[in-house]
């Protein structure tokens, strides 16, 4: 009976997908389906903010890791280090033998992903200090202003916005405005 166990691959950042695919394509072509039966990217969901919309995305939550879970015998870890994309396995020591993930540490993982799945928390600040805004909500709907400040933990940025020839300063979520 063979060990299956979990290993974290490292890849070229951005190409983890691809990497998954290749890996999954090239153990059918072998015919190596009960000794390499997972790969997994972990998943976080990010809210993106794009014309005023919120676009749910994800993102590796680890970018250039995937997990495998493996028997890492024979020719395995061979084919696997020959998929373009991938670096290496994790290891103790540079080249050394790949190690296995702690139980405790792949339930964390796998667990992680379920949790991050359900609710997408951080939302990214598409907007940058100094940046030119118009107000598309509220009173100051159509005028245009500036970021002054972005207030990460509010989830709001100032903006100051010029009303009759002075600029005043005020606190708006990022939906109320839109890159000019």
């Amino acid at each position: 009976m063979s060990e299956l166990k979990w290993y974290v691959l490292k890849a070229i950042s951005g190409q983890e997908n691809k990497v998954k695919n290749y890996i999954e394509t090239e153990i059918k072509r072998l015919g190596f389906d009960q000794y390499v039966t997972q790969v997994v990217i972990p998943m976080e969901k990010v809210i993106q903010i794009r014309n005023g919309k919120k676009v749910p995305k994800e993102r590796p939550y680890y970018p250039g890791y995937l997990m495998i879970e493996a028997d890492l015998m024979g020719e395995i870890p061979h084919v696997i280090k020959n998929i373009p994309g991938v670096i290496s396995f994790l290891s103790l020591t540079k080249g050394g033998d790949p190690v296995p993930m702690r139980k405790s540490e792949v339930n964390r993982m796998l667990g992680r992903m379920d949790e991050l799945s359900e609710f997408a928390s951080d939302v990214e600040i598409p907007y940058v200090v100094g940046e030119n805004v118009k107000v598309i909500d509220g009173p100051f709907n159509g005028f245009n202003g500036t970021v002054e400040k972005i207030l990460e933990d509010k989830k709001k940025i100032e903006v100051s916005v010029l009303i009759f020839g002075r600029k005043t300063p005020m606190e708006l979520s990022y939906m109320q405005v839109e890159k000019v």
